[in-house]
């Protein structure tokens, strides 16, 4: 079997296997968590894994773009395909702004300004009345879409998470493998070659960095449906460290890895909080270490390396 037939052999199981996995006894609400903070680790991977940029604000956008989106459409009445959007593209502006100012620094000092910016964007959520405060914006409805299918349903809900997941997953595919994601791959391999050869590299690193933070926001948005509730924890930093940590233990710059992160860190936050109470974060992060120390690559970029051993040998 060629190695294209067999990555459409595995995309295809892993499909079918989110498709059955409410039937298996997987919780439909567990599972569109995993989903949502997936779509947050790819965006994520896109900027880092792709482009080379480290960022450590990528919460501001995921949690403004929840915020947003709960507050129109609850207090708003909007429904809740509008309160999505709005939020995403909330998402998108505010990556704008904060990437016409980060994009002009490099290594650390990118990452640091992206942290700058997001304990402003957390100090706000803190700050402003209709957020709730710490207590959280409660009590989002899903409504219904369109206004004529009920989302109530955790596991129509599920089904339309699903869609949507793949959706974005395909779209973020499609965007590493044409010319401009081809030119990005050259911009985190060798940043002054790309500019000697004539590209405006601060414009496609902009570019990445908006489209990931529209995602990002996308995530947020669906994540606040989902849930019921925006509270700020989503725009805190420590949620911007746990999408670095679901990348990395994935496998960053692979497609299935940071889906495979998210799903893992979620998955072991779930099962041990009742377990081992606040030593979960003590838990993963020993694992963290483990897999850094065992598994440079992440989970996914070891297996497509032991792969390509076998293949050469």
């Amino acid at each position: 079997m060629s190695s294209s037939k067999q990555g459409k052999t595995v995309w295809f199981a892993m499909l079918v296997l989110l498709v059955l996995a409410p039937f298996i006894g997987m919780y439909p609400v567990f599972l569109m968590n995993a989903l949502c903070f997936a779509i947050f680790a790819c965006a994520f991977n896109l900027l880092l894994g792709y482009t080379g940029l480290l960022s450590f604000g990528h919460a501001a956008f995921m949690g403004s773009a929840a915020y947003a989106t709960g507050w129109l459409v609850r207090s708003a009445g909007w429904p809740p395909e509008l309160g999505v959007l709005a939020g995403t593209l909330m998402a998108g502006v505010l990556g704008l702004l904060v990437g016409l100012v980060a994009i002009r620094r490099q290594g650390i000092y990118f990452a640091m300004v992206t942290l700058a910016m997001a304990q402003m964007i957390y100090f706000i959520c803190l700050q402003v009345p209709f957020t709730g405060g710490e207590d959280g914006l409660q009590g989002v409805p899903r409504g219904k879409l369109l206004g004529m299918i009920p989302l109530s349903s955790d596991l129509g809900m599920y089904f339309l998470v699903l869609a949507l997941f793949v959706g974005v997953f395909l779209g973020v595919m499609r965007i590493v493998h044409s010319p401009y994601g081809q030119v990005l791959k050259a911009i985190r391999e060798n940043e002054p070659r790309a500019i000697s050869l004539g590209y405006d590299v601060d414009r496609y690193k902009l570019l990445a960095f908006v489209l990931s933070t529209t995602i990002a926001g996308f995530a947020g948005s669906m994540k606040t449906l989902v849930l019921g509730f925006a509270t700020l924890s989503d725009v805190h930093w420590s949620l911007s460290g746990e999408v670095v940590l679901m990348t990395l233990l994935g496998g960053m710059g692979t497609f299935a890895g940071p889906v495979v992160g998210a799903f893992t860190i979620i998955g072991l936050q779930n099962f041990l909080a009742d377990r081992v109470g606040s030593w979960v974060t003590v838990i993963i992060g020993a694992i963290f270490v483990f897999c850094v120390i065992a598994f440079r690559k992440g989970i996914v970029g070891e297996l497509l390396a032991w792969q390509q051993r076998r293949r050469a040998s």
